[in-house]
C-alpha cells in the first residue's frame, strides 16, 4: 500500500514539474546581439531556455554554449517543443516571415523584440497570444550589459499575454512599462538619433583624427563631458559650438576643410543649419 502511494505521489510530482517547467520554458528564434544577452538573462532569472533556432546554426551553437540546457533547433517546426514561450529576436525584416512559417505547440505565447516593428507583424502566427518585449538599449556581443538598468517596454493584445510579458520583464528589470506600437516606433526613431547617429558621428570624428595622425584618445574627455552635460543639463541647454553661436566664418572654414569629402561636408552643413534654425530667435 505504501509502495503504491509513493508511486502515485511520484507520478503527480513529475506531472506538475513537467507542467511548471513547460510554463517557464522558452525557445529563441534568432541568435544576434539581443538574443546573446537576453537569453542568458532569462536563463539566470529562473526560466529555462530550451532551444535556439538561427539561420546560421553556428551562431545558434555559440549561444547555446552560454545557456544551461539549451539545444540548437534545426527548423521552425516547434510543434513538439516543451517550451510555451517563443521569442523572435531576429532582424526586423524577418519577423513577419517567421510568424507566418513558425509551427507552434498549443497555447504557445509568441513575442518579438523589435523597437520599430508593430505588434501586428505577428498576426499571422498560429496563436492569438502575441506580444512585444523591447529592451531599450544598444547591444553588442563583446560588451556586457546590466538588465537591471535597462527599461523594458511591453505590448500585448490580451490579459493572458500581458501577464506572461510582465513575468518575463520583471524578472530581468525593475523598469517595465506598457506602450503602444506607435509609441514604440517614435521611441525607436529617437533612439536611433541618440545612439546610432551619435556613434556614426564619432566614427567620422575618429576618421578625421586618424587622417592627420592625431590620437582619437585626445577627444575622449570632450566626448564624456558632452554626454554627461547633456544628460544633466538637457541637450538644448548644453548645446555649444559655432552653429549655436551663429559663427558663420568658422562654419565656412570647416566646410572648406571638408571639401574633399562631399558626403561628410554635407552632413556637417545639414546639422549646422539645423542647429542654427533650431536656436533662431
Amino acid at each position: 500500500m505504501a509502495s503504491n502511494w509513493y508511486h502515485l505521489t511520484f507520478i503527480i510530482f513529475n506531472y506538475f514539474y513537467f507542467i511548471m517547467s513547460k510554463e517557464q520554458s522558452i525557445s529563441f528564434i534568432g541568435s544576434g546581439n539581443l538574443a546573446w544577452h537576453l537569453a542568458p538573462a532569462l536563463d539566470n532569472a529562473g526560466f529555462i531556455v530550451r532551444e535556439v533556432y538561427s539561420r546560421n546554426p553556428h551562431h545558434a551553437e555559440q549561444l547555446t554554449s552560454k545557456l544551461y540546457q539549451a539545444e540548437v533547433k534545426a527548423t521552425l517546426d516547434f510543434s513538439t517543443s516543451n517550451s510555451s514561450i517563443f521569442i523572435i529576436a531576429a532582424s526586423d525584416d524577418a519577423i513577419e516571415t517567421i510568424a507566418r512559417e513558425i509551427i507552434l505547440p498549443d497555447d504557445a505565447v509568441l513575442f518579438h523584440t523589435s523597437g520599430s516593428r508593430p505588434l501586428s507583424d505577428l498576426q499571422y502566427a498560429a496563436t492569438p497570444l502575441i506580444g512585444v518585449l523591447y529592451p531599450l538599449q544598444t547591444f553588442s556581443k563583446q560588451k556586457k550589459v546590466d538588465f537591471k538598468s535597462i527599461p523594458v517596454f511591453i505590448e500585448s493584445m490580451n490579459e493572458e499575454t500581458d501577464e506572461v510579458l510582465r513575468l518575463l520583464a520583471n524578472a530581468i528589470s525593475p523598469q517595465v512599462r506598457k506602450i503602444t506600437s506607435a509609441e514604440r516606433k517614435a521611441m525607436h526613431v529617437a533612439a536611433v538619433f541618440a545612439s546610432n547617429f551619435t556613434n556614426h558621428l564619432l566614427t567620422i570624428s575618429k576618421g578625421i583624427m586618424q587622417e592627420y595622425s592625431l590620437e582619437y584618445e585626445w577627444l575622449k574627455p570632450l566626448i564624456t563631458e558632452s554626454i554627461q552635460k547633456s544628460l544633466s543639463m538637457g541637450p538644448e541647454a548644453s548645446q555649444t559650438g559655432p552653429a549655436r553661436r551663429g559663427d558663420l566664418e568658422t562654419l565656412d572654414q570647416h566646410l572648406e576643410f571638408l571639401q574633399e569629402d562631399e558626403s561628410v561636408a554635407e552632413i556637417y552643413k545639414l546639422i549646422s543649419q539645423h542647429i542654427i534654425d533650431h536656436f533662431q530667435p
